[in-house]
């Protein structure tokens, strides 16, 4: 898709009116800000808001739908959040915990106890929150992980029936490291905390999140997997770069990751929800809903572990020097100190979302398209976005 298309497309949003619980409110756009990135970055539409003492103060969505159609996006369009999934996860099992149905130190043996005689012994011990802060034992994504997923998803019944077959086959996979000591993040370690959460809830974890967080946060485009329905482009098109050329991904069993896996992260929600859910988390507990105590909310967000630099890290995973529980703590030089931060990607989609607890500020971004290019946007836009908005206390 050429610049002079991406232009086009932008211009068709001039202001932008956002709509919050049912009613319309005129906030400042950040539309004019965000046109530049469309051409600079070869992007087919980004989304962005930013979030202060819990209210959106500007936002934004410019470009497509599509790369080569004249289908321009909304404010109000789904897209998709990918491993931002994993602090919503996490904040799951934190509801839990405070209600004494989970402990943090609560093992993958104690939930399963039938898998136990067969289950690696290292892997008995593994605690909740060592699976939370990807310091299980648990190796990162290979192709053994790969391939026992898309086997899990030809097996017979409900997705909690699936998450408990590849929990059953993965308890006797020896670990990488010992429980505690080494970050590998993993995606397979919050497929079992998801599997964990559905034990204890007796429903599938679909139907918790959607519950317990999506629906008392008032997330009302909330939902999961890909972001728009079959046959319709009534949502931006993820993109995956194929021999150097844009594809466009429609919605189908390649629209999206394995279902399984949707408790590290298969989320998807329109910019002001996407908002929202940052605010709240910025906000550490101390505004409605009361889903979790501060000092939980803090937990959270301190960190446990901290790992070597990867400036080499894919788009959408962590290039943090340390991560708490579901989230990453990054050290930026536009910031005077550390803020949380995670990044999410299913390859065809990327999303950003940053933190300041003491400013009580967050910022959030996404992308229709993954790759090096959206993720040195997105590093230049919270930049921007920071420098613009963030105020000295």
């Amino acid at each position: 898709m050429n610049s002079t298309c991406r232009c086009l497309f932008a211009a068709f949003i001039g202001s932008t009116i956002f709509f919050i619980s049912g009613t319309a409110k005129a906030q400042t756009s950040l539309d004019s800000i965000l046109n530049p990135y469309l051409t600079r970055y070869d992007l087919p539409a980004i989304a962005s808001a930013v979030v202060k003492d819990g209210k959106v103060i500007s936002a934004g969505a410019v470009g497509t739908r599509k790369a080569g159609a004249k289908i321009p996006v909304t404010i109000n369009d789904r897209f998709h959040i990918g491993s931002d999934t994993k602090a919503m996860t996490a904040l799951l099992a934190a509801m839990l915990v405070e209600e004494g149905r989970l402990r943090w130190n609560t093992t993958i043996a104690e939930i399963f106890p039938e898998l136990a005689e067969k289950m690696d012994h290292r892997l008995r011990r593994v605690t909740l929150e060592q699976l939370l802060s990807h310091t299980s034992g648990i190796p990162t994504d290979n192709e053994d992980f790969r391939k026992v997923c898309s086997e899990a998803m030809t097996q017979d019944g409900n997705l909690d029936d699936l998450r408990y077959w590849l929990v059953k086959q993965e308890s006797e996979r020896p670990l990488e490291s010992d429980p505690g000591t080494t970050f590998a993040y993993s995606n397979m370690g919050y497929t079992i905390i998801g599997a964990m959460i559905e034990h204890i809830c007796k429903k599938t974890w679909e139907e918790a999140i959607t519950e317990r967080i999506f629906i008392p946060l008032k997330l009302q485009t909330a939902g999961l997997g890909p972001q728009s329905s079959l046959g319709k482009i009534d949502a931006p098109l993820g993109h995956s770069i194929v021999n150097g050329k844009v594809k466009v991904m429609l919605a189908g069993p390649k629209g999206d990751g394995p279902l399984i896996l949707a408790p590290a992260g298969m989320a998807h929600m329109s910019i002001l929800d996407f908002a929202r859910w940052a605010g709240w988390n910025a906000g550490e507990g101390k505004r409605n809903p009361a889903l979790a105590k501060p000092e939980t909310m803090r937990k959270l967000h301190t960190p446990v572990i901290t790992m070597p630099e990867r400036k080499d890290a894919e788009p959408g995973t962590l290039r943090s020097r340390k991560y708490a529980l579901g989230w990453g703590e990054v050290t930026v030089d536009w910031a005077p100190y550390p803020l949380l931060y995670h990044g999410g990607s299913n390859t065809m989609n990327l999303a950003h979302i940053w933190i300041d607890t003491k400013r009580d500020l967050a910022m959030v971004m996404v992308t229709n398209i993954s790759g090096q290019k959206a993720d040195m946007a997105f590093s230049a836009l919270a930049n921007e976005l920071y420098t613009k908005f963030a105020k000295t206390k």
